[in-house]
């Protein structure tokens, strides 16, 4: 299997810039507390990077 993050919404959204909650979502993130996995590319590094106040991250 390919190399995969774990990536764990750990803040509220609310006050978060309209962009960074479409990051947020796009990464398939709803609630505190929700959890996924994505594929360890350029794309996902880049969305991490804008919204890693908002986020827990594990490799």
């Amino acid at each position: 299997m390919a190399d995969t993050i774990k990536i764990k919404l750990v803040k509220s959204l609310a006050g978060v810039k309209k962009d960074q909650i479409a990051t947020v979502k796009s990464l398939g993130l709803r609630k505190i507390g929700d959890m996924t996995e994505q594929p360890a590319n350029a794309a996902t590094e880049g969305k991490i990077f804008k919204v890693t106040h908002l986020i827990e991250v594990t490799r």
